[in-house]
């Protein structure tokens, strides 16, 4: 079994993001639905295994461990069926730092996957609607759908942007480390304890957070389950929803994955030698 170096990996991600530079918009939009779909579905599975242990405060830790084992399955469809995660993209800026790729093409990718995730995280929302889980334990899973969309869109901006530089710095961890080996069950762990790790710490991710907020916003509209929350859901808007959380969680994302992973790499294993 083959594991490649750091610097090797670096040169492997600076082919990569020419390849995704160059992708058709219609190629990334599809992939980009492909790898929402499959966040969404590690978030609502995590939700599923986990919401009777995090709706009581003595059992809260190993619920958050439990949803730590069942989320990364999310990202280990992204990365080895294949599909395009912006999270993950932020990884492209060694292209551009190596002059390969000019960083609006970056940018084009980026908002192209970026629409791609949110349509693929709310379809899977929808389907989590319409089938009536969230009826599961007595309408408690959706209460702790409910609670959790309410506790992201209370976050302050500076706490939104901190969380989300947190979280991309794993997240990109675990690409850079799945990208490392050559094996299936490498690239499975390398991906499981760096992403159960910010599902443990609570750390902020954009793209689960497409479908736990829009989750939490279609589940509040049954009174049930608000009663069990036992929590006002009035912040449960589009406003706070894309302004108070997604776009400093975004735009922590893209300091975490870009400057802390990609950046700080390449000038390791580039200009330090």
């Amino acid at each position: 079994m083959s594991t490649l170096t750091p610097a090797e990996i670096i040169q492997k991600q600076s082919d990569t993001s020419v390849v995704k530079a160059e992708g058709g918009v219609l190629r990334l939009f599809i992939l980009g639905i492909l790898a929402g779909a499959f966040i969404a579905f590690g978030a609502c599975g995590s939700l599923i295994a986990s919401f009777n242990l995090t709706s009581d405060p003595s059992t809260f830790g190993m619920g958050k461990v439990l949803m730590a084992a069942v989320f990364p399955v999310g990202l280990m469809m992204v990365v080895m069926c294949g599909a395009e995660l912006f999270t993950g993209n932020c990884l492209m800026v060694i292209g551009a730092l190596d002059k390969r790729i000019r960083w609006s093409r970056i940018w084009r990718n980026w908002a192209i996957v970026y629409v791609g995730n949110f349509t693929g995280s709310i379809l899977i929302a929808l389907c989590a609607k319409v089938s009536g889980m969230w009826d599961s334990g007595g309408g408690m899973l959706g209460a702790m759908t409910v609670k959790t969309a309410i506790g992201k869109c209370g976050l302050d901006f500076l706490q939104a942007l901190i969380m989300g530089i947190c979280c991309n710095v794993l997240v990109c961890l675990a690409v850079w480390m799945a990208t490392g080996s050559s094996e299936t069950i490498g690239k499975i762990f390398a991906i499981w304890f760096c992403i159960g790790l910010f599902i443990v710490c609570g750390f902020e991710h954009s793209v689960a957070n497409m479908y736990f907020i829009p989750a939490g916003m279609m589940a509040a509209g049954n009174d049930a389950y608000i009663s069990l929350t036992g929590l006002d859901a009035g912040d449960l808007t589009v406003f706070n929803f894309l302004v108070r959380n997604l776009l400093p969680v975004t735009a922590g994302n893209i300091i975490g994955g870009s400057l802390f992973v990609g950046a700080t790499y390449r000038l390791i294993y580039r200009k330090l030698k």
